[in-house]
């Protein structure tokens, strides 16, 4: 009872914390996702209701960014057939009791709260929670927050890598334009998977950077919710770990081992907010992307893997995941 109580309550702070054709190609459709179509006119439909309902949805339509909340409802059709198939493989169910006691006062009846709004990403998905149906998104939020649970006693990753445009100790940024370091580091990852030992060449020759890392989730609730901790071993990897105060600085990495397997020995375990665990839920969800049948009409972006959501373009991803050659790790959609 004790837990099922906690869950409940962190569960509700996550909230207030944090046509015709069958394919999208067709003219009217907006998404596929296991066979449910949805149409651009139901999108726009809740846009309006947004924009109507929602005092965060006018300040993005005075600046011309409804475009995020489009895309924001298209990737959360995405992820609910995904969580819902991700919690049957893991025998993770729903405690209809919990998602009633969140219920019990609507953590989605009030708009967006304040707060929230200094951050874009997080305001854009409360935006969308409170445009479906609230049971769903809060029952969809508990699916992810049990998933994570599950995983974060074991996870651990051993990983090599190599970092361009870090910060310096005084917190400066490089003299090295994003654009620039996005290409580099890019390039290093397809390198790597390559020849998956260029990173300890080049980590030898002076690159920023070391090998033999070992990351446990528990220990770093921030860094288990980005894709080091999605991929599968073999997998080079390219993402920024902090694009919004560090824009310059990109991680290349070679991912040489996962474990969920066993409970992992550690004296630095960080307690996760209620907003990185549900990061950490959604992270855990890269897998089991691949199991679901989609298909996205480009006017709302394409399936981006390192962030887990829909980037306007291909040229705008936010990494690569490529698996090594010959190193048996399934691609990355």
């Amino acid at each position: 009872m004790g837990r099922r109580r906690a869950l409940g309550a962190v569960l509700a702070g996550a909230f207030l914390l944090a046509g015709c054709g069958t394919g999208p190609s067709q003219v009217g459709t907006a998404a596929v996702v296991d066979g449910q179509v949805t149409t651009i006119d139901q999108v726009q439909a809740l846009l309006d209701r947004a924009v109507q309902e929602q005092p965060y949805a006018r300040q993005l339509a005075t600046r011309h960014q409804l475009d995020l909340v489009g895309r924001e409802i298209v990737r959360q059709k995405l992820l609910h057939e995904v969580v819902v198939k991700a919690a049957q493989k893991e025998g993770i169910s729903v405690d209809e009791a919990t998602v009633t006691e969140a219920m019990q006062q609507d953590p989605l009846a009030s708009p967006v709260p304040e707060a929230v709004t200094q951050d874009q990403s997080a305001a854009v998905t409360q935006l969308v929670w409170r445009l479906r149906d609230h049971r769903e998104a809060v029952t969809d939020q508990y699916l992810q927050q049990r998933i994570a649970l599950k995983y974060l006693p074991t996870l651990a990753v051993n990983f090599d890598y190599t970092s361009i445009g870090a910060p310096t100790s005084e917190s400066q940024a490089p003299s090295i334009d994003p654009k620039v370091a996005r290409g580099q580091a890019i390039a290093k990852a397809e390198e790597y998977a390559a020849n998956p030992g260029a990173i300890q060449s080049d980590i030898r020759g002076g690159a920023q950077g070391n090998v033999g890392q070992q990351a446990p989730a528990l220990s770093s609730p921030q860094d288990a919710a980005t894709v080091l901790f999605g991929v599968p071993a073999n997998t080079a990897i390219a993402f920024q770990p902090n694009p919004a105060s560090a824009p310059t600085w990109w991680v290349t990495a070679v991912v040489r081992k996962r474990s969920t397997d066993a409970k992992v020995a550690t004296d630095q375990v960080q307690q996760p907010t209620a907003a990185q665990l549900g990061a950490i839920g959604v992270r855990m969800l890269q897998p089991y992307v691949g199991n679901v049948d989609f298909k996205i009409n480009p006017r709302y972006g394409v399936w981006d893997a390192v962030g887990m959501n829909l980037a306007p373009s291909a040229a705008e991803v936010t990494g690569v995941a490529v698996p090594l050659r010959g190193g048996g790790a399934p691609a990355q959609q």
